[in-house]
């Protein structure tokens, strides 16, 4: 007995899902056979995927004497041929809810990572773990192709949508040929020419005919890499080569150098250990983010960069020429004035602030005026090492790896260098975590052993008022006031 074909799409907001059911959709059209598609919106910021879902009889109209099959409209769990996600954890979902069988569901899915909000907004590393969908996948599909579908399309110049259909093709899971998905592509007449290649770069990896990796040659790695930081150890050459590229980007190469002096240093102390060397990996990794600490200097280069409004411009869906107008939203305080003062003034300013000041901003960036303003806060780079900010967090910077040293040999040293990830952010979450940081060390100043310290370190990042980490290191938590502010009336 002839049953449909049961197709389910998960895709985010931007990567052409609905393009990709309307193509098949027309192949299936083309090919006489009776279809029907829905689709279910979802949540904008990555809290959930808008789906797409197709029956597809795969049985010529000709051949059903005038009878019609009945289509089903939502989809049944265990009743799936096809479940194809755009990124790991949306695959991860359809697994899930039971969409995905072991006695019939061919699993399609691309193995990148975009973040969901809980995991950005977590105070420590909040990512999950895909190790869980990558075993389930393996054990709750009758067939599982993964595949980095974002890197085909990105080396191809096209959306991940294209990758997923040809994917989809190349495993031998649609009822119709390759021609008659080449065929819809051409018939929809947009970016054919990229769309085609980022198909059959998904057909090629989804059939074993080509890799799915987007990974560069180790010769050119090696090139890229400076000659200091390929001597160090295997366990840190590669953080140090991001770091050193991070901060030369955010500074200059003397800071980058500077960076790469720490890193050295830190594993001269645990070249008698090798044991140790997991300590300086991770001094290696806080050490980068730490020394490229956001300020307002920071953000303006970052806003103004190419590439940035390039990427603006493609998720609002401007085309080229098209005028776009860009506002962007600042509110700066005494605290982001003070930072970009000498040590000396910026005392001066925050010892006469009274109360909390922030002055709200709109600024038009399509506009010569507002851009020139951004790029003139951005050009201010080369007095960051004269401001407080800068001297403040070098000195902090300078005695975390002075107590991550001294804790050496052994785990004490792990742990102090993994609450480098304490501090981060701008403004009360900064300031809340070098506070948190501090405490940490105290704790080690004091003699902690390593398991204080993880329940420390890991009571800091719990929550962020700091009650757990004041309980951890037997401190009074300080009160914060609740200030009410009444509301001027809108006339």
């Amino acid at each position: 007995m002839t049953r449909p074909t049961c197709i389910l799409v998960a895709a985010m907001g931007g990567e052409g899902g609905g393009v990709l059911a309307d193509w098949l959709i027309h192949a299936a059209t083309q090919a006489d056979f009776p279809v029907q598609s829905t689709s279910v919106p979802g949540v904008a910021q990555r809290t959930g995927a808008t789906t797409y879902y197709v029956e597809i009889f795969p049985r010529p109209r000709s051949e059903l004497g005038g009878r019609e099959p009945v289509l089903s409209l939502t989809p049944v769990p265990g009743q799936l041929d096809i479940v194809a996600a755009s990124e790991l954890v949306e695959a991860g979902r359809s697994i899930q809810t039971g969409y995905v069988s072991p006695d019939r569901t061919t699993l399609l899915a691309s193995t990148h990572r975009e973040f969901a909000v809980v995991e950005k907004a977590a105070m420590g590393d909040g990512r999950y773990d895909t190790r869980h969908v990558f075993d389930a996948a393996a054990q709750r599909s009758k067939r599982a192709v993964l595949l980095d579908m974002r890197a085909l399309a990105r080396r191809n110049g096209t959306v991940i949508n294209t990758v997923l259909f040809g994917a989809m093709c190349g495993a031998g899971v649609l009822p119709f040929e390759r021609e008659s998905c080449e065929a819809a592509i051409r018939h929809s007449g947009k970016a054919v020419d990229s769309s085609l290649k980022g198909f059959a770069a998904g057909f090629d990896a989804a059939a074993g005919h080509a890799k799915a990796t987007d990974k560069l040659d180790a010769a050119v790695q090696g090139a890229a890499i400076p000659a200091s930081v390929r001597d160090l150890p295997e366990a840190v050459r590669a953080i140090a080569a991001s770091g050193v590229e991070l901060t030369g980007d955010y500074q200059d190469s003397r800071y980058a150098d500077l960076y790469l002096t720490r890193v050295q240093r830190m594993v001269e102390q645990c070249r008698a250990n090798p044991g140790d060397m997991e300590a300086a990996a991770e001094t290696a990794r806080y050490l980068a983010l730490w020394m490229c600490y956001e300020d307002v200097i920071r953000v303006a280069q970052l806003k103004t960069r190419r590439e940035r409004l390039v990427r603006v411009r493609q998720e609002v869906g401007a085309r080229n020429g098209e005028p776009l107008r860009l506002t962007e939203f600042l509110k700066p305080g005494i605290d982001e004035i003070a930072d970009l003062l000498p040590p000396g003034p910026a005392r001066w300013l925050r010892a006469r602030a009274t109360g909390k000041w922030h002055h709200g901003m709109h600024l038009r960036t399509d506009t010569v005026r507002g851009f020139l303003m951004l790029c003139a806060l951005r050009g201010l780079r080369p007095i960051r090492r004269f401001t407080s900010r800068f001297k403040t967090e070098q000195a902090l910077i300078e005695q975390w790896i002075d107590a991550v040293n001294a804790a050496l040999p052994g785990p004490r040293a792990i742990e102090l260098a993994l609450s480098g990830n304490l501090v981060k952010g701008y403004g009360e979450t900064s300031r809340r975590g070098h506070r948190s940081l501090a405490a940490v060390l105290e704790l080690a100043r004091q003699g902690a052993d390593a398991q204080a310290l993880r329940a420390a370190r890991l009571a800091a990042l719990a929550d962020p008022e700091g009650r757990q980490l004041s309980k951890a290191v037997g401190r009074t938590i300080v009160p914060q006031p609740i200030r009410i502010v009444r509301r001027k009336p809108v006339n």
